[in-house]
């Protein structure tokens, strides 16, 4: 001891300084860790029987960040001698947290949901250890949005205020919506602040098994109904966690909302205004029971008097083959007492579809654009040669205007939300009792239901194969 005494003593002053320096560094280093634990022990209370989410990120003092101040230089303090200060600081629940988030973002990786390029938000107790993953997954640009509570003790509770501009960010997520005081408030902010076409996630407490789709569905809908102009597309169950996954609709997304409102005297708004809160609701993924849970809109209207009764078919060929049951196969109300018309821009389907006494083909050449197809010889030799101007909202209003109940089915093919735009533009959707839009092609499909609805049209959500 006394050698080493001697050495130090025989050593330059600036050298004895760093020395020293660095020496107190450790110190404060392991005194602010032991802080840190107690407090998320007193706040989150210890509990070992159940993993709740940590008050205090134990990655918020990782040893990355008093790194750079502890590892430059030789001597005393080099890698060797820090290697234990180190394994002690990154203690095993930091590790679980950055397990967890590298888990998150390697899945939105490999769904083309996430790349490393965007500028990423980091929200909530556990966001530095959300970073350090992302760091470690090649992102240049991750941020933390919170200051540690160790710094700020009157703040018992997260606040969801976040001071950035609005569409700043290209990702956001957030590990412990469930600390935060009120969690709508984030989920508005998260949303605020994402880019057009962002994608924003959040870990939601519950377990949910795979199999079960309604426990996913209770889980997620916290964050699904907040949603104002986003749409939830993914849903995975991560341990005692389930991760909820939306992006933000792009600037050309249909909107219903913008530039138009439906006269107050639209009658289908007005009759079928009592039964709109009657809908089921939405599913971001297909449910094999999901037909049985459509409350269709003659379950609550008496349709015995109306004499001529009208449904449209818009594209249904693009999703059908020669043996499916063309019409709403659970539908009350039997096909037959329909006038049938089938919208599409291929004639081959007259001899797969329209055989049938009181079922029209229509022809509407403007579809070709939602949809390239390959089309064999034969198809090619049976088009209609006609002039590509065919009117089809002024045919579309013609035909509800003489009907007594007007059932509409379309796709969400680009050409088709443009005139689903223009029926809500003109007005013209006042003829339409009852709409179903067919969810594959379009990713805001949720939203538009939701905002079609928020508009009084009585729409369901139809899948298909």
């Amino acid at each position: 001891m006394g050698v080493e005494l001697l050495k130090l003593k025989s050593m330059p002053n600036s050298f004895r300084r760093r020395v020293i320096l660095r020496a107190l560094v450790i110190v404060c280093a392991f005194s602010v860790v032991s802080v840190l634990r107690n407090l998320g022990g007193v706040y989150g209370g210890e509990n070992h029987h159940h993993h709740h989410a940590c008050k205090v990120d134990e990655c918020a003092v990782n040893f990355a960040f008093l790194g750079p101040f502890l590892l430059s230089g030789n001597g005393l303090f080099s890698n060797r001698f820090l290697k234990p200060v180190w394994n002690y600081l990154e203690s095993e629940r930091c590790k679980e947290n950055i397990a967890l988030s590298t888990q998150v973002v390697r899945e939105l990786i490999g769904m083309n949901l996430l790349s490393n390029d965007v500028k990423a938000l980091c929200i909530g107790r556990r966001s530095v250890s959300a970073v350090l993953a992302m760091n470690s997954q090649g992102f240049s640009d991750a941020s933390v949005a919170y200051t540690p509570p160790v710094f700020a003790f009157k703040h018992r509770k997260f606040t969801s205020e976040l001071h950035y501009d609005d569409a700043s960010f290209g990702f956001v997520f957030s590990m412990d919506p469930d600390t935060v005081s009120v969690p709508a408030s984030l989920v508005y902010e998260i949303e605020r602040i994402l880019m057009p076409g962002g994608t924003g996630a959040m870990l939601v407490g519950g377990t949910a098994s795979g199999s079960d789709s309604n426990g996913l569905v209770r889980l997620v809908s916290p964050v699904s109904s907040l949603l104002k102009n986003s749409s939830v597309v993914h849903v995975a169950s991560l341990g005692e966690q389930v991760l909820v996954v939306f992006r933000r609709n792009g600037e050309d997304s249909f909107r219903v909302d913008q530039g138009h409102e439906l006269p107050a005297d639209c009658s289908s708004v007005v009759n079928n205004q009592p039964y709109i809160g009657l809908l089921e609701p939405l599913l971001e993924e297909k449910r094999s029971d999901f037909e049985r849970r459509i409350h269709y809109l003659p379950e609550f209207i008496d349709l015995s008097s109306r004499k001529r009764l009208v449904y449209i078919d818009i594209g249904a060929a693009d999703h059908l083959n020669a043996r499916s049951n063309w019409f709403l196969p659970s539908y009350p109300i039997n096909r037959k007492a329909f006038n049938s018309y089938f919208v599409h821009h291929n004639t081959s389907i007259l001899t797969s579809y329209v055989k049938s006494p009181g079922v029209t083909f229509i022809y509407h050449p403007g579809l070709a654009a939602a949809k390239v197809t390959i089309t064999s010889p034969e198809d090619q030799e049976e088009q209609f040669v006609e002039d590509d101007s065919f009117d089809f909202l002024a045919w579309f209003k013609e035909t509800a205007s003489f009907a007594d109940f007007v059932v509409l089915k379309m796709n969400t093919s680009d050409e088709e939300l443009k005139f689903l735009s223009e029926l809500m533009k003109t007005g013209a959707i006042c003829s339409v009792d009852e709409l179903f839009l067919h969810c594959t092609g379009y990713r805001d499909c949720t939203g538009i239901i939701k905002s079609l609805r928020d508009s009084g049209v009585f729409v369901h959500q139809w899948w298909e194969d």
